[in-house]
C-alpha cells in the first residue's frame, strides 16, 4: 500500500497529558504483539484456526455490548468493550496479514488517517465552515465522489437491524433534499423518547398479535422507501446512471 502524507505536527490533533507520560496509543503495539504471538505457531489453537467469516459474530456482539455500555452509563464497562472491539479490529487485520496480497493493521491506521484529513478539509485544509450541519453535509459529498456512488442510498448496509436501516434511509433523503416520506399516522401528545418508545413497543405488540414479524414488516418497507428514493432521483436526474 502506498504511504500517504501526514499532516505536519502542529495540524494534527493532540491530548493534554501529564509531563512524563508515554504518548496515547503508545500501548497499542504491545496488543498486536499479543495478537502475533496468538496466531503464530505454538500460540492459542482456537486464535490460529479463526477466519474473518468466523469472528464477525464476536464483532457485532461486542458492538452491542459497547453500545449497551454506553447507555447505561457504566463508565468502567465502556474501556471494557472498547478493548474488546479494539481486539477484533486488530485480530481481523493480523489475519488478512497472513495473506501473500494481504494487509495488516499498518495499513488500516494509514487508510483511516488519510480518511480523517481528506474529509475534514476544514481543519486540514482551506474549506471554511460554518456549521456543524455543514460539516456533515461536506462529509457526504465527500464520501459520495471518493466511492464514486450514483444514489444517496448507496452504501447503507441491507442487512442492518430494520430500525436503523429505516432511519439511514430517512436520513439520507432528507440531506438531498429528496421528499419521500412514510405514511403519516397520528403522533403522541408529546414526542419524546419515552412516547416513541412507547409507540414502537405498541406497533411490535400489535405485529406480534397478529403473526407479523415486525424485523421483517420494517425491513421490507425500508426497502420499498429505498425504491422510492431511487425513483424520485431517477425523476431528478434521469441521466445520472448513464455518466
Amino acid at each position: 500500500m502506498t504511504e500517504r502524507p501526514v499532516p505536519p505536527a502542529e495540524s494534527r490533533p493532540s491530548a493534554a497529558r501529564p509531563v512524563g507520560s508515554t504518548p496515547p496509543g503508545s500501548r497499542f503495539v504491545e496488543l498486536v504483539a499479543v495478537m502475533d504471538r496468538l496466531r503464530s505457531p505454538g500460540g492459542c489453537p482456537w486464535d490460529a484456526e479463526q477466519t474473518h467469516a468466523s469472528l464477525a459474530k464476536y464483532l457485532l456482539e461486542e458492538a452491542y455490548e459497547t453500545i449497551e455500555a454506553i447507555e447505561t452509563g457504566d463508565d468502567a464497562l465502556l474501556r471494557e468493550e472498547l478493548g474488546d472491539v479494539l481486539l477484533q479490529v486488530v485480530f481481523h487485520a493480523r489475519i488478512a496479514a497472513e495473506r501473500s496480497d494481504g494487509w495488516g493493521i499498518d495499513d488500516v491506521v494509514d487508510d483511516v488517517v488519510a480518511k480523517l484529513i481528506r474529509r475534514h478539509p476544514h481543519v486540514f485544509g482551506s474549506t471554511s465552515v460554518r456549521s456543524a450541519a455543514e460539516v456533515e453535509a461536506n462529509w457526504d459529498v465527500l464520501k459520495a465522489g471518493e466511492k464514486q456512488r450514483k444514489s444517496v442510498v448507496d452504501g447503507i448496509p441491507l442487512a442492518q437491524p430494520a430500525l436503523a436501516l429505516a432511519a439511514a434511509l430517512l436520513r439520507r433523503a432528507r440531506r438531498a433534499g429528496i421528499a419521500v416520506q412514510p405514511t403519516p399516522i397520528a403522533p403522541p401528545a408529546e414526542v419524546d423518547d419515552r412516547s416513541i418508545g412507547d409507540l414502537l413497543l405498541a406497533v411490535v405488540a400489535l405485529a406480534e398479535a397478529a403473526g407479523v414479524d415486525a424485523e421483517s414488516a420494517l425491513r421490507e418497507a425500508a426497502r420499498r422507501l429505498r425504491d422510492r428514493i431511487l425513483a424520485a432521483e431517477e425523476e431528478t436526474n434521469p441521466q445520472a446512471d448513464k455518466l
